[in-house]
């Protein structure tokens, strides 16, 4: 057994060898962006990657690469079930919709006709959202018709940017202002302002479609659950101030009696249907029920490391500080 593992700085990757190191596990550095990449992994019989969904040269192969490998019969970590619908809302829709999951109810129209009928036939607010982007970003509350009908209008017209330079640049200042940020992030926004991201070159401008969410009113939170290989931890991010966006605060609490149990089920009964190796869920309550907002296989490795525990598969809690990204690692040995 050798496990291959794609290095980036911040990632997973980090802490992948760090255990591979400590519990002398054989693992080899390869590079996914080399075009001998199949060549490399000969030797090996994993492959692991965590790539980011703002990687203008992720998004043009990795996946496909992660697929391809795994029919040769190899592991991969994240494998098919786990990432064919990351850093995607409009998929992720379909899928919770297939399994009866407890999705915010989502609305995707293909043309202009149907959006606007729709829109004269429901309530606002709404919530806005492009199938792409993380930390709430493209994520509008839309307050009325004629600005859903704004929206709509542009959604099948010139379409959207990848990368909304306005608001991210409000977002850099706000953590400055809370010391959460430097003032070398700052400037980075500011320049973003007049030159956008190379992703956003490559990705070009999503439009053809347009995606809502309902508005759930009266959450100042959301919880982010997270499963790996059956096991669940969880914090609760509240909501920036003046806003209805929880996802990118950095306002975190980790106390274990935050946590609901039956929020914990879903996310590790939904998991397993799935059979998904990891995923981080975004759940809301509405009338006491928990509902998921989307999904996505990766997250900020320090973000968690305040946990104070875990649950089992069966709901048991084992108090104490782990490291989640050592389960991964773990299943891709054997």
């Amino acid at each position: 057994m050798k496990i291959a593992i794609h290095p980036a700085e911040g990632t997973f990757s980090d802490r992948w060898i760090t255990y591979c190191e400590q519990e002398q596990i054989p693992y080899k550095i390869v590079d996914c962006y080399k075009g001998n990449i199949i060549q490399q992994l000969e030797d090996c019989t994993a492959l692991m990657w965590h790539f980011h969904h703002a990687s203008a040269r992720a998004t043009l192969f990795a996946k496909q690469l992660l697929y391809s490998v795994a029919a040769s019969g190899k592991k991969v970590f994240p494998d098919f079930n786990t990432v064919w619908h990351f850093d995607d809302k409009v998929g992720q829709k379909y899928l919770l919709e297939a399994i009866g999951a407890p999705l915010v109810p989502s609305f995707v129209f293909y043309t202009r006709e149907e959006a606007l009928a729709w829109i004269t036939s429901t309530s606002f607010p709404k919530v806005f959202k492009l199938r792409s982007g993380s930390s709430s970003n493209n994520v509008l509350l839309v307050r009325s018709k004629e600005q859903a009908v704004s929206l709509v209008n542009k959604a099948f017209g010139k379409g959207f940017s990848q990368y909304n330079a306005w608001p991210n640049f409000k977002e850099r200042l706000r953590k400055f202002k809370h010391g959460k940020a430097s003032l070398g992030n700052v400037s980075k926004g500011f320049i973003r302002l007049f030159y956008t991201t190379e992703f956003a070159k490559v990705a070009g401008r999503e439009n053809g479609y347009v995606y809502f969410q309902e508005f759930i009113a009266n959450n100042d939170c959301d919880i982010r659950i997270i499963v790996v290989d059956e096991k669940a931890f969880a914090i609760k991010r509240m909501v920036r101030e003046n806003d209805f966006r929880a996802s990118g605060s950095g306002s975190i609490l980790y106390d274990k009696a935050l946590f609901d149990l039956e929020t914990v089920k879903v996310a590790l009964d939904v998991t397993r249907q799935l059979n998904a190796q990891c995923l981080a869920y975004d759940f809301v309550y509405k009338n006491g029920n928990p509902l998921i907002v989307e999904i996505s296989y990766g997250y900020d490795n320090k973000a968690y490391d305040a946990c104070q525990g875990y649950w089992d598969k069966n709901f048991n809690w084992h108090e104490g500080q782990f490291v989640s990204q050592n389960w991964m690692v773990d299943q891709m040995k054997g």
